[in-house]
């Protein structure tokens, strides 16, 4: 049997899946999940009350969005988790880029950042609430807390990777440092900062419940803490899977950008 005809094996070492095997298996690891979930459910093995049926998990879920105007608070969710961002990557991208780039900046931040990144955001929920009262604004700051200082660190590793011969190239052909930066550097780091973005968004997500839930009416956490207060367990998981559902599409949204953006690094298969 020739080479072409052979079946490959099932664990390849650093060999793509093909698209068939990727969606056979994304599909059947949800069908474990899911199967056994029913099956703990229907046989008694678990609490109804604190773990509910699937079906009576997705007959909640549609209620709240048809009948109890879910989708609004799933608006404004998205709106806080994308505004932190958002001014997350401002502040994050180019000050990393410069601290990858010039070993004086990185002197000056780095032990600043380095020591902010070790303490868990919900820490500052107090004193957030003492300084901003109970608006939008200790929820957009402790998301921002929570994804700027690694997002920070995450672009400034990814700009030293960058190739020194690039770097070296532009200085001898007489380009100025700020031109090297922009032309240069910036260019070659971009599709690892969109790849960094990608990762910190999760990041913001699961900080997401824990800034709703301090004084606040609206948003996914917000009706998750009203659920708990009249044990719908139902309705709780339907928080988790709607914000899980909202990270994966964002999530994919990145991965296609990346790939719009630089199409250039596929691998030919």
């Amino acid at each position: 049997m020739s080479s072409d005809t052979r079946s490959k094996p099932f664990f390849r070492l650093r060999q793509p899946a093909g698209r068939k095997q990727r969606l056979f298996s994304a599909l059947g690891i949800w069908a474990i999940f899911f199967g056994v979930w029913v099956f703990a459910s229907s046989t008694g093995m678990v609490n109804e009350l604190l773990v509910p049926a699937p079906q009576k998990v997705f007959a909640s879920t549609y209620d709240l969005f048809a009948a109890r105007g879910f989708a609004g608070d799933v608006l404004i969710s998205i709106s806080r988790v994308l505004g932190a961002f958002a001014m997350a990557c401002l502040v994050a991208v180019p000050l990393g880029v410069m601290m990858g780039s010039f070993p004086a900046v990185e002197a000056i931040f780095a032990p600043f950042v380095s020591a902010w990144r070790y303490l868990p955001a919900p820490s500052f929920i107090p004193i957030l609430l003492m300084w901003f009262g109970t608006g939008e604004a200790p929820k957009l700051a402790l998301l921002f807390i929570g994804v700027i200082f690694f997002l920070i660190t995450l672009v400034m590793d990814h700009t030293k990777n960058v190739r020194e011969e690039l770097v070296e190239t532009a200085l001898t052909l007489g380009a100025r440092r700020s031109t090297v930066v922009m032309k240069v550097i910036f260019p070659a780091v971009l599709p690892d900062i969109v790849i960094a973005m990608r990762q910190m968004l999760a990041m913001a997500w699961t900080y997401l419940v824990i800034a709703e839930i301090v004084a606040s009416t609206t948003g996914i956490g917000a009706m998750m803490m009203r659920a708990r207060r009249f044990l719908k367990t139902d309705e709780i998981l339907s928080g988790i899977i709607v914000i899980g559902a909202l990270g994966l599409l964002f999530d994919l949204a990145f991965a296609a950008l990346h790939r719009w953006m630089f199409p250039y690094l596929r691998k030919t298969r």
